[in-house]
């Protein structure tokens, strides 16, 4: 009998499913972020819950910056995230410079992400339905 994968998506399948597949998001908090070349990009910070279909719409991620001082908030397409248990964190399509591109905002903009124009720029940015463009 085939093991069941942990994620198929983003970086396609992985490892073998997580012994406790469920996550509280406090514990998603925190989690490190990688490409697909296992370079790493940054952490999530925090998570977006649609409060209508309670589905997750995105992962806040911190990235760039010296020790925490300069990073921004990147909200990226929760579907994007695909989890690796051998590296006990996420995947992204997503090279270092394209993230750069994405829509972001600063730390001090904490309610951005909800902000209409920042939700057009990150669907004009990862398509309508969390599909790449690159």
């Amino acid at each position: 009998m085939q093991q069941p994968h942990d994620s198929v998506g983003a970086s396609g399948p992985s490892d073998r499913r997580p012994e406790h597949p469920l996550v509280p998001a406090s514990r998603v908090n925190g989690t490190q972020v990688y490409n697909r070349e296992g370079e790493k990009l940054g952490k999530v910070e925090d998570v977006a819950i649609d409060k209508v279909s309670g589905q997750v719409a995105y992962a806040i991620l911190s990235f760039g910056g010296i020790l925490g001082m300069g990073e921004s908030y990147y909200p990226v397409p929760w579907k994007l995230l695909a989890y690796e248990t051998r590296r006990h964190g996420y995947v992204i399509p997503c090279e270092k410079a394209q993230l750069e591109n994405a829509p972001r905002f600063e730390p001090h903009e904490l309610s951005g992400w909800d902000d209409a124009e920042i939700r057009n720029e990150i669907f004009a940015f990862y398509g309508p339905y969390g599909t790449p463009p690159f």
